[in-house]
């Protein structure tokens, strides 16, 4: 079993930068994919950002390419999302999930492994 916690989300002010991150226990981190998630209220649920067991390869959605990085430190067993210039249209739940394998996905169908969630919230 694996268990993801996210931390970080708060109540921000468009143009702030916001940094989250995911704790993984509970299986060999480096053998996993991760992934940012998120869902705005009334919305489908959404990619964000992806990145490879090694780092070597990350994806991120159109709409966040050139403000959100995502890294993760695989000694650490962890995954962050630096998030800057946020938009209030960046307002959702964000959920860090994980996928056995070394590549990645964009699809939340490839990811078996989910946390809680943590909440950002955008003010213009």
């Amino acid at each position: 079993q694996v268990q993801l916690v996210e931390s970080g989300g708060r109540l921000v002010q468009a143009g702030d930068s916001l940094r989250l991150s995911c704790a993984a226990s509970g299986h060999t981190f480096i053998s996993y994919a991760m992934a940012w998630f998120r869902q705005a209220p009334g919305k489908e649920g959404e990619f964000v950002a992806a990145i490879s067991w090694s780092g070597g390869s990350i994806s991120y959605t159109d709409s966040v390419k050139g403000r959100f990085t995502i890294s993760r430190d695989n000694a650490k067993n962890t995954v962050a999302l630096q998030m800057n210039s946020l938009k209030p249209e960046d307002t959702a739940v964000y959920y860090c999930a994980a996928r056995p394998g070394f590549r990645m996905a964009v699809a939340p169908g490839g990811y078996d492994y989910w946390g809680q969630g943590t909440q950002v919230t955008v003010s213009s």
